[in-house]
């Protein structure tokens, strides 16, 4: 029997063709703004009851929510459309057709479940090395996607309130913004502690996670101790959650909730001899952090052993090359962000090595689609523009967009060179180019669809996006709270709120270029 069910959360690959034009109808029909609201229901419960300190009640309030119909909907349809929805497991399993979804939210269950190895796989970091990606099965990427749901409302709960990764409604841009509102003033801290962490994922105690994650431990111990194939060979894990688990992000950071409060103990309330803040600020990013602070002592014998103590608990430890205490002045770089203040005023700007970045990925693609059609070229750029600027719009970037236009205008220059090594560039230039408003070099060809019909695609400019204000959300602010459910809505319906045209559009400045 125990085989049996062991076995079931696999049957979901071959489906009987009675069942097939059921389930799909089923699938295509649920009305997913109403399963929605049932979970969002169930998590406002959870996150109320453990706001009030009833945690034996929040516990069964998840074991509801974890056993509910709907969240299971919900968990299913979350690992069938994200970005891995495509990339099996170990067994080679993916959900694609609406019968094999509903086939999959039956067998979502806790009894007999046993989790599978993971697939080991490395993608490369910036520095050359290679970081470990280990890929559950979709049957186990469901199972963790459904107990997310349950633990999501504690972890918001719990959480730092300067804590701004892997959190529901904030992002980068709002820990910039809090890096802005900290360092802006003349009166704040002058000296930043860069904290980097050593493999955090890679390196959590077992033991700590079992005993203070608020979630099914046997589910939990099941995923932890799953183990991974490399290379046809098993290795078991003994600690550390992994990288490319859905619920990874939710243990890390919980893991991580109350270095604030750690670091805030240890800090005197005046500087020793004056009546003077410390000025002591920690705004963390997953497990990219800084420490602001009025001086160098503080951050070295209150701060730094503060946060050791607080990571040697949970198995932790600080990467001491991308641990460092810098000034002001000097700058710093955070998320991608150079910050410096220049004559007292405080400047952000995208960081040399995100700008080499995105021009080395251009290259990249316009190296690769050689003897391809321009506007072949031009649909693959174009989201990489889009997606960097997007990320950089709200910091002075101006200077930064002229120079990627330029870059990339050279590059497609050499491209068209090569592509016609006999023509002149009067010739190239009435081919690719054309002239768009305040800007003389725009690429943009036109081209015939299987059915004849003709389109025009054009090549997004990073200088052609305006620039705006983004208002940081606000550091108490909880999406399972009845309380802040109007200012969510507000936010995310009127954009207005959030961001703030700061410039208009600047001329390319790649008009001199032939």
């Amino acid at each position: 029997m125990a085989n049996r069910l062991r076995k079931e959360p696999q049957m979901n690959v071959e489906v009987s063709t009675c069942a097939l034009s059921r389930s799909a109808t089923d699938w295509d029909s649920i009305q997913w703004k109403t399963v929605g609201k049932r979970v969002k229901r169930l998590q406002m419960r959870i996150a109320k009851a453990v706001q009030e300190g009833r945690f034996h009640k929040a516990k069964s309030l998840q074991w509801i929510l974890t056993h509910s119909h709907a969240a299971k909907l919900l968990a299913v349809r979350r690992v069938t459309t994200n970005k891995g929805k495509r990339t099996p497991g170990v067994d080679g399993v993916v959900w694609t057709t609406s019968s094999q979804k509903m086939h999959a939210v039956q067998y979502l269950r806790r009894r007999g479940y046993k989790a599978r190895p993971l697939q080991r796989t490395y993608i490369p970091k910036k520095n050359g090395k290679q970081r470990p990606l280990s890929i559950p099965v979709v049957h186990d990427r469901a199972m963790q996607a459904l107990h997310t749901l349950g633990l999501q409302p504690i972890a918001e709960t719990r959480g730092d309130t300067h804590s701004y990764g892997f959190r529901v409604g904030r992002n980068c841009a709002d820990a910039i913004g809090q890096c802005f509102n900290c360092l802006a003033n003349p009166p704040c801290a002058q000296w930043i502690l860069e904290g980097d962490i050593k493999s955090c994922f890679d390196k959590i105690s077992h033991r700590w996670i079992l005993k203070n994650i608020p979630m099914d431990r046997t589910m939990l111990k099941a995923w932890l101790k799953a183990g991974y194939l490399e290379r046809r060979h098993f290795f078991h894990t003994t600690e550390g959650t992994p990288q490319g688990g859905i619920i990874s992000p939710a243990i890390m950071n919980m893991t991580l909730d109350g270095l604030q409060e750690a670091i805030e103990r240890s800090v005197p309330y005046y500087l020793p001899g004056t009546r003077t803040s410390p000025g002591v600020n920690v705004i963390r990013y997953a497990d990219d952090f800084i420490v602001t602070g009025k001086t160098r002592e503080l951050l070295e014998k209150n701060v730094l052993p503060a946060i050791k103590s607080f990571l040697k608990e949970r198995g932790l430890t600080l990467s001491e090359e991308k641990t460092r205490i810098t000034h002001i002045n000097d700058g710093f770089t955070f998320l991608g962000q150079h910050l410096r203040k220049y004559n007292g005023v405080l400047i952000i700007q995208p960081d040399k090595e995100a700008i080499k970045g995105v021009i080395a990925k251009t290259k990249t693609v316009i190296k690769a689609y050689r003897g391809q059609p321009a506007h072949a070229i031009i649909k693959k750029l174009n989201p990489i523009i889009t997606g960097w600027v997007n990320y950089h719009r709200y910091i002075s970037a101006g200077k930064a967009f002229a120079w990627v236009d330029h870059c990339i205008f050279r590059q497609l220059w050499r491209w068209a060179k090569r592509e016609h090594p006999h023509k002149k560039g009067r010739w190239i230039r009435k081919k690719y180019f054309r002239a768009s408003g305040a800007y003389q070099w725009v690429m943009s060809v036109s081209y015939h669809l299987k059915g004849g019909t003709q389109r025009t695609v054009e090549l997004r400019r990073a200088s052609g996006s305006p620039l705006a204000h983004r208002m940081k959300i606000r550091s108490d602010a909880n999406p399972f709270l009845p309380k802040w459910q109007v200012y969510f809505i507000s936010r995310k319906k009127d954009k207005n709120t959030r961001l703030k045209i700061r410039n208009q559009p600047r001329p390319n400045l790649c008009k001199s270029a032939v």
